[in-house]
């Protein structure tokens, strides 16, 4: 590494970001604390004889205290259904079912390996950002399988490995709200999106596809973006590799991985026609039935349901023509494995669910959203500042708060009635969580694979650590939350909808 002097002021400065970060609890403790504190704040909020008039509809909103004798029985009546009816939790667990059979099959990581093998040299760190954003659809797939690969690839060609390393990390977590294709992110997100939106408006539907728009727009600009990071500032800083570590073999796609891609192919083909047909007649069956409509159509409010499809008849037909899947048990068998690694996420969900549900109870969230937005009214900021203002603060907040979900659960509740109150849409303020949330993933030592990335820079530099880390990927950060921010600035000012049906306002 060179100029490791320069680094004194960023180790020291992470060194305090990791310490205090090290110090918050496990998310699921998080969680669990802010239930208890919620029905502790209710109590002492109600001691004051405090309300608010609710704009629009001139209702008066009085806290509910939960340590009453009403609130305790409306806490022990709904614990289960609490966590049974929290949005997120059977979209996630629905999207993930059919995307494991495609990731166990092996669809998802041949298609990684032969859009970076097939890449020409001059666009080969294009294509590495770019393939990074899109395994963002597939979940963990791109840091466990794209990122050491993509180091392998540079290795190969002459280039220092570590700057791969950088440019896939860049794109799977620097990257992580942008893709052309909607993941498993998108229905959570929505989901807590919706169950926040309900503070204001009980009847706001909000469909995991609402952001898509600009979220596939956005993945040209990360891409961009991230190539130009990567070619002017990592690869010059890094120079040329002197480690030890040799080349390794990038196997080429195989006879039977060939055959499990035709197979994929045409069955996903006519899974996209019948969609089409469904889509485009004027009476399309996927169509609303009385009006006709695309945007709240059955295809859009059950994307999940498509979600697992695809997943799930693109693995299959691959299992079966490269061989990996020989029997029904090996489908199960990629089930099973996602709903093992989703133990601790039922867990928190759980905790999670009973503090949304609680901070509702108690009219916090609408007294909290009322007195904020008289508050940032008279703060006589434009919408633009606001809007910045509230993605600075989630990108300060992902450095201490790694997962997405757990900020967003945290966040929403307060975020989203208060700008909805304000005439902003719930679609916008999670566009707008996006944009900081994903920025400055790969900064955050919370963030769950961190450690695994510095696992694999050891490879290449036993002397690195989270500081070498850092250094490398600050650049990625600053840049893509100017860009983004930017486009978002631009989006919002020509009043472009964020995705099917996602007006800027309400």
């Amino acid at each position: 590494m060179k100029n490791k002097n320069n680094l004194n002021l960023v180790d020291k400065s992470l060194a305090i970001i990791e310490k205090i970060g090290n110090k918050l609890p496990n998310p699921i403790t998080l969680f669990a604390l802010f239930a208890v504190g919620v029905i502790i704040l209710s109590w002492f909020v109600s001691l004051f004889d405090f309300s608010v008039i609710l704009p629009g509809s001139n209702k008066e909103v009085r806290p509910l205290n939960l340590l009453s004798v009403e609130g305790f029985h409306k806490i022990i009546t709904n614990l289960v259904t609490n966590f049974t009816n929290f949005a997120p939790l059977g979209t996630v667990l629905v999207s993930l079912l059919g995307i494991a059979v495609a990731e166990h099959s092996g669809l998802i990581g041949t298609i990684l390996r032969i859009i970076v093998i097939k890449a020409p040299k001059k666009l080969l760190t294009f294509v590495i950002v770019f393939a990074g954003i899109l395994s963002n659809t597939a979940s963990e797939i791109g840091y466990v399988l794209l990122v050491p690969l993509s180091a392998m690839i540079f290795l190969a060609v002459g280039r220092h490995p570590i700057a791969g390393l950088a440019a896939a990390f860049a794109g799977v977590s620097g990257g992580y709200s942008a893709n052309l294709l909607l993941g498993t992110i998108d229905p959570l997100l929505a989901g807590l999106t919706q169950e926040a939106a309900h503070i204001i408006d009980p009847s706001y539907e909000v469909n995991p596809a609402v952001n898509y728009y600009f979220m596939f727009v956005s993945t040209f600009f990360i891409a961009i973006a991230g190539t130009f990071v990567t070619e002017k500032i990592i690869v010059p800083r890094l120079g040329k590799y002197k480690g030890e570590v040799e080349q390794e073999e990038i196997k080429p796609i195989s006879k039977d991985e060939r055959r499990g891609l035709i197979y994929a192919s045409i069955a996903l083909t006519l899974f996209l026609v019948v969609i089409l047909i469904g889509l485009i007649p004027e009476n399309g069956f996927l169509r609303d039935i009385n009006t006709g409509s695309v945007l709240k159509s059955p295809f859009l409010k059950g994307i999940v349901t498509f979600i697992f499809l695809g997943g799930f008849i693109g693995g299959l037909a691959y299992g079966i023509g490269a061989k990996t899947i020989k029997k029904d048990t090996d489908v199960i068998k990629g089930m099973n494995k996602s709903m093992e690694s989703l133990g601790s996420y039922i867990v928190l969900v759980f905790f999670a669910a009973q503090f949304v549900a609680f901070f509702n109870w108690t009219n916090l969230g609408q007294i909290i959203a009322v007195e904020g937005a008289l508050l940032l009214k008279a703060s006589g900021l434009g919408p633009i500042p606001l809007l910045l203002v509230f993605i600075i603060i989630t990108g300060f907040l992902n450095l201490f708060i790694g997962s997405a979900s757990a900020k967003w659960a945290i966040m929403a509740p307060v975020f989203v009635p208060m700008f909805m109150l304000l005439g902003y849409s719930p679609e916008l303020v999670q566009a707008a969580y996006r944009v900081g949330d994903s920025a400055t993933n790969i900064i955050s030592p919370m963030m769950s694979y961190f450690a695994l990335i510095i696992a694999f820079i050891h490879k290449y530099d036993e002397k690195a650590g989270i500081g070498t880390l850092i250094s490398t990927m600050l650049p990625y950060s600053i840049a893509f939350f100017i860009i983004w921010s930017l486009l978002f600035i631009v989006w919002f000012l020509l009043g472009l909808p964020l995705g099917p049906g996602a007006n800027l306002f309400i």
